[in-house]
Formats: structure tokens, sequence, C-alpha cells
């Protein structure tokens, strides 16, 4: 199947099966697995152009939604954190698609930055894994005190289920300001600067922007690393903003196509829903399996593949 925009031709199980497992184990982490099949695109089916980050965003404007659904229905979703990312992502993901198309169309030069950020991201989870952040909770350490909480509540009989549904939900908010918001967490409190997340979420967008990504796979790590926040909070907060950013980023891309005649900057609808409908489904399952799910032998897989994807794009572009 050719399709005319990205101009490549392949079989149309491909993308919705790849986009599938792919975000089946990065929707566990708040990730949506964006990140990853911009490569795929790039590499293994030589779609090069500008508009693959704006098609990668489509890809998140599809799928995100069912894992949305499934973490908002186990009440784990963090409002007042999923606005606080939009609210920084936003702004960033725009200019940095100006970026993309003003700066870096040539594919080898979008190679670099793209090897840059996927180094960063696997590296940052690789010590995550091993520990090596002093005095800074690692997710390995907030996932196990997450199932001792759950443990205990549930032998007391306080919580029936992992899912109860939102009106008893796991995350009860404290308080909101502009300088710092909480929430409790199975009676767990967490505690974080209000304008430290919109300042970081700014940054991030401005590199989903560029890289088409929306952020997620980005910021996820930071808020479990730096701002001590358990990964089963912050997932569907992280997936969220993605979603609302992507959005912006896609409607944004296709608005200044016109400007830019010379290149391809819209997306390729087509080639978007059909990773889409892959992501939606991996993205539910995933979101509905990540209490069962061995995460850190999924995290370093995840950190293998990013690794490796960063060191075939900086070799690629130093040739």
């Amino acid at each position: 199947m050719f399709f005319q925009t990205a101009g490549i031709e392949v079989a149309p199980w491909i993308p919705p099966l790849v986009a599938f497992a792919i975000s089946f184990f990065t929707s566990m982490g708040g990730v949506s697995g964006a990140f990853l099949l911009l490569p795929f695109q790039m590499s293994f089916l030589g779609y090069t152009t500008p508009s693959v980050s704006a098609t990668n965003q489509l890809f998140n404007i599809v799928a995100i939604p069912s894992g949305v659904y499934q973490y908002w229905k186990e009440g784990r979703m963090v409002w007042p954190l999923t606005w606080i990312v939009i609210a920084g992502t936003l702004p960033g993901v725009l200019f940095g698609a100006i970026v993309r198309v003003k700066y870096l169309p040539d594919p080898q030069q979008f190679k670099v930055f793209a090897a840059a950020i996927l180094l960063y991201i696997g590296i940052r989870i690789i010590r995550d894994l091993l520990g090596k952040n002093s005095g800074i909770q690692t997710k390995a350490q907030s996932e196990k005190r997450f199932q001792e909480i759950v443990k205990r509540y549930r032998t007391e009989k306080k919580v029936a289920t992992y899912s109860d549904p939102p009106s008893s939900s796991a995350v009860r908010l404290t308080h909101f300001n502009l300088q710092r918001f909480g929430y409790t967490f199975y009676e767990e409190q967490f505690d974080v600067s209000t304008w430290g997340i919109f300042s970081l979420s700014l940054v991030v967008g401005v590199v989903g922007g560029i890289y088409g990504i929306g952020g997620g796979s980005i910021i996820a790590p930071f808020f479990v690393t730096f701002f001590r926040l358990p990964i089963y909070t912050i997932a569907g907060a992280s997936l969220m903003g993605t979603f609302v950013t992507s959005v912006a980023g896609v409607a944004f891309y296709r608005t200044i196509a016109p400007f830019y005649p010379s290149i391809s900057v819209a997306p390729d609808w087509l080639l978007g829903i059909l990773f889409g409908l892959g992501g939606m489904a991996g993205m539910y399952l995933g979101a509905k399996c990540q209490k069962h799910a061995p995460a850190k032998a999924i995290k370093w897989m995840l950190a293998g593949i990013i690794v490796l994807t960063a060191l075939e794009y900086g070799i690629d572009a130093l040739l």
C-alpha cells in the first residue's frame, strides 16, 4: 500500500501491529510509544521528511485516549498535575514545531538531535534501574512501596480492589495553588512545586514538538526521579498531557504546511491513523496490565531498544 504524503510503500497491517507491540509496553510507564515509532518510520520505512513528526503526533491523538480512560477508571488520574503539564508543554510544542521545520528539515541533522534525545532517555532509565540516584526515590522503589501499601490496605479491607471506580479514587487532592500542590495515594502524601512542574513541562514541550512525541517519554522519568512521584500516579497525567499537546502539534503542522510548499510538513493521515489504531489497543491493555507486569524487565528491554536506536542514529548521521 502506497502512502502518498509519506512517500513510502508498506503493507497496511504492519503499522498497527508495530504500534500495538510498542504501546503495550511503553504505556505502563506513562509513555505513548511515539518516541520509538519515529525511529521505526525513519529507519525502517524510510519516512524522513518533517511531516513524520506530525504523523507521529497523529498516532498519539488516536491511541492515547484508551490508556487515559483505563487510568481514570482505576482512579489514578492526578488532574492538577495533568493541567500543569498541558499548560507548560502546549506553548513549547508549538515552538518546537517551528524549530523542526525551519532548522532541522534535513534528515541527517534531525537524526543527530533524535540520537541525543533517545540516548538521554535510555541512560536515564538505566540509572534508575541501577539505583544510582543517591537520595532520590527510583521507579523501582516507588513501585515496591506501592505494592506494600496496597497489600496492607487490602488486608485491612480498607480498599476492595486495586481498580476501584473513580468515586473511590486511589488519588486524592489535598491542596493546589500557584506555589505547590499535593495529593495522597493510598494515604501516602506527595507534595511538589507547581512552578517546577510547569518549567520542566515547557522545556519538554519544545523538545517534544521538535521530535514529534508530545513529551511524555521525557517528562515521566523526571516526575519519578526528581519529584519523587510514584509511577502509578503519573502515567495517566503524562499520557493526557501528550494527547493535548499532540492535538495542538498536528493542527499547527497542518496550518504552517502551505508556507513550506517545497517540503512535506502536514501529517500522513492514513498512516497516522493506522499506527493509532494499533496503539489504541496496545495502550488500553498496557494500562490494564500495568499492576501485573514485571516492570523492571520491561524497563530493561525498553532501555536497550532506546540506547541501540540512539547509537544507530548517531552512527548513521556521522557516516
